[in-house]
């Protein structure tokens, strides 16, 4: 018997994908309408792949990424990821010019593009991020147009990340805090990073706030974004719990904090 397409080999492996390096999204999408589930998941694939393949510096990415633009433009699928993202673009109203902008951000780090701002690192968190969030609002239908808001939230998801893996990047010789914004703070060296990381997470905060207000505008998954949003922005208060950077290191939200935020959301109104 063959099996429905939410559940064949890509959707199958794509959820997979998602529980082993996505967990906190993976539990959000448990709220997910069912229907509407495997493909998130399918998403979600493509847009890992091709982070991967760039934060892993894979000689393949420049071509995987360029074959996505060429979908972007009207082009036929010509490598996995477009193959799967023609395929949703079969049911929903896939926004190429987003997917485009990704790549754009995908771009952006093979060639270390370097931040020199909070207005470059806006807009990096919209291309890497925010178009994440814009696409995903395209699968889960609106009520007229959120992708700003949309936007916004992906924005502040990635400003969470930044934060969070401030030791990480360093020792990887990266950072993603402007140098600007690191010249009138300093080096954010452990124990001596409080007040910058007061001012990134009240600019992640304000993300969230413009977010989580366009999220009632969706047609489906609210409960399953706002769970999302919620567990992401708990890291923020993580960083905050630990005394803003004092030791080095992730900020690591517990999984039963994180069961609890999402259970909350999900019994908090409408999929």
């Amino acid at each position: 018997m063959l099996l429905p397409r939410r559940d064949d080999a890509v959707t199958c492996e794509a959820r997979d994908t998602t529980r082993r390096v996505g967990r906190t999204f993976a539990i959000a999408c448990r709220l997910l309408p069912r229907h509407l589930r495997g493909d998130v998941y399918r998403l979600y694939l493509v847009f890992r792949t091709l982070d991967d393949l760039v934060d892993d510096g894979d000689p393949a990415a420049p071509a995987r990424i360029s074959a996505v633009e060429a979908w972007c433009d009207g082009g036929e699928p010509s490598s996995r990821e477009t193959e799967i993202l023609a395929d949703l673009g079969s049911r929903h109203p896939i926004p190429r010019a987003a997917l485009r902008d990704f790549c754009g951000g995908m771009r952006d780090d093979v060639e270390a593009i370097p931040i020199l701002t909070e207005a470059d690192l806006d807009a990096y968190c919209y291309r890497v991020a925010g178009t994440v969030g814009v696409v995903m609002a395209a699968i889960l239908g609106s009520r007229g147009n959120a992708d700003a808001e949309a936007a916004a939230l992906g924005m502040a998801m990635q400003r969470t990340n930044i934060l969070r893996d401030i030791d990480e990047d360093r020792a990887q010789g990266r950072s993603y805090i402007p140098s600007h914004t690191l010249t009138r703070f300093g080096t954010p060296e452990p124990g001596r990073r409080e007040d910058l990381l007061r001012d990134q997470i009240g600019r992640a905060d304000a993300l969230y706030d413009r977010g989580v207000a366009g999220i009632p505008r969706l047609r489906n998954g609210r409960r399953a974004i706002s769970a999302a949003a919620a567990m992401y922005r708990e890291i923020l208060r993580q960083i905050e719990r630990e005394g803003y950077g004092r030791r080095p290191g992730r900020a690591v939200v517990p999984r039963r904090r994180k069961l609890l935020i999402a259970a909350r959301r999900g019994v908090a109104g409408p999929a």
